[in-house]
């Protein structure tokens, strides 16, 4: 779980020809889905079929066009600012694309316009500006646009072999983050240095980015997104932590949940430390039950369902208060989200997190995450786990 998802800093490249390959994908989904075409701005998905991001993203227009007709007619095209097209044709997946520059003063959207089918029905990705949606509806006023998430939401949904291969080691530099983070003090320390120490730690072991670290003491644990702050950590503490970011472009995410050592020195430690442990292993059962139940014709409310069950039953059931998992990749969040409701089925190579977590008002919170690969050549029946840090309750300080 994290804050919030974020756009990729400059990730290794890969080959042209894995750009062009889902370039081609792209397409045969927009044909099944009815679409003439797809309209890609700066953000995850034009790193993702282009291996290009903008030095820097302004108001000006820089779009991807890939028709619906690829490969049999036609080519992908983008228009991009005349000053910005160097940096453009430097990135790995240009090859093989029409470019089509335009200079300040001329009007973007007629340009991009010129590429498309003025009857035609597109999916937009996410993260484009309204502006130049609602130019281009100015400009081709018979076009409909879509949202990528409602027209083609498991478009990066399957992750090939280098994109898992990419996401193991995000996921094992997350866990090296863990083991250090466990050997620093933690009780009269604030919250926030404690996510310093998070940060550090993580981009120690190649992180180029991070997009959080959220470290949630005792009753801040209670509130699943929970921003460090000044609170100092006391003895007897459940702390939940919720830290990832980038490496070589995709993402890593994983929560665990650490005791500090010691308690209140007016005898009711004791009585605090059995209900911290109960909580602690309900939340431990349920995220094993979430990752069992990914198998062959499994859909993703199944993986919701069944660690929901195990809070449920254990009477906690009121304080599991957000989905099971979300998608991850080159975002920390995308599709699919195993959450009551999503009856798609999970297909081999879909990669997401696991994260139950149970979340007592004004008291101490529980969370325990892993990201997991769907149907791997290793699991063809289940799935691999992406953190393989210990899943039992570490004492710290």
């Amino acid at each position: 779980m994290s804050s919030s998802p974020t756009s990729p800093a400059h990730p290794t490249a890969f080959g042209p020809e894995v750009y062009a390959t889902r370039r081609v994908r792209a397409a045969e989904q927009a044909r099944a889905a009815g679409l003439a075409g797809l309209l890609v701005s700066p953000g995850p998905e034009l790193a993702y079929f282009t291996g290009y991001t903008p030095t820097t993203v302004t108001e000006r227009l820089t779009l991807l066009a890939i028709p619906a007709t690829l490969p049999d007619a036609g080519e992908a095209a983008v228009v991009v600012p005349l000053l910005e097209r160097g940096d453009l044709l430097r990135g790995a997946g240009t090859d093989g694309l029409e470019v089509v520059p335009w200079r300040d003063g001329d009007d973007e959207h007629s340009t991009a316009a010129r590429l498309l089918d003025p009857a035609g029905s597109y999916a937009v990705s996410d993260s484009t500006w309204a502006l130049h949606v609602l130019g281009l509806q100015r400009t081709l006023p018979d076009a409909r646009f879509v949202a990528f998430t409602h027209a083609l939401p498991m478009l990066r949904a399957v992750k090939d072999t280098a994109e898992i291969e990419r996401l193991a080691a995000a996921g094992a530099a997350a866990d090296a983050a863990f083991a250090d983070v466990l050997q620093v003090p933690f009780a009269g320390r604030r919250e926030t240095e404690v996510a310093a120490d998070l940060d550090r730690f993580l981009r120690d072991h190649g992180h180029e980015q991070v997009d959080f670290t959220l470290v949630c003491s005792g009753p801040n644990g209670a509130d699943p997104h929970h921003e460090a702050d000044d609170r100092v950590i006391e003895p007897g503490d459940m702390i939940v932590l919720d830290f990832g970011g980038l490496r070589d472009g995709y993402g890593s995410d994983t929560s665990r949940t650490v005791l500090v050592a010691g308690g209140p020195p007016d005898g009711t430690g004791e009585a605090a430390l059995a209900e911290q442990r109960e909580v602690y292993d309900v939340v431990r059962r349920a995220q094993q039950a979430g990752v069992d139940a990914v198998r062959p014709g499994a859909t993703c409310q199944d993986v919701d369902r069944a660690a929901r069950a195990v809070i449920t039953d254990a009477g906690y059931g009121e304080f599991f208060v957000h989905r099971t998992g979300h998608g991850i990749g080159t975002t920390t969040h995308e599709p699919p989200y195993m959450v009551e409701g999503e009856e798609r089925a999970i297909e081999p190579g879909m990669c997401f997190s696991v994260e139950p977590g149970v979340y007592l008002p004004g008291r101490f919170g529980v969370r325990i995450e892993d990201i997991v690969v769907a149907f791997p050549p290793d699991a063809p029946d289940g799935a691999r786990r992406l953190n393989t840090s210990t899943h039992d309750l570490q004492v710290v300080s």
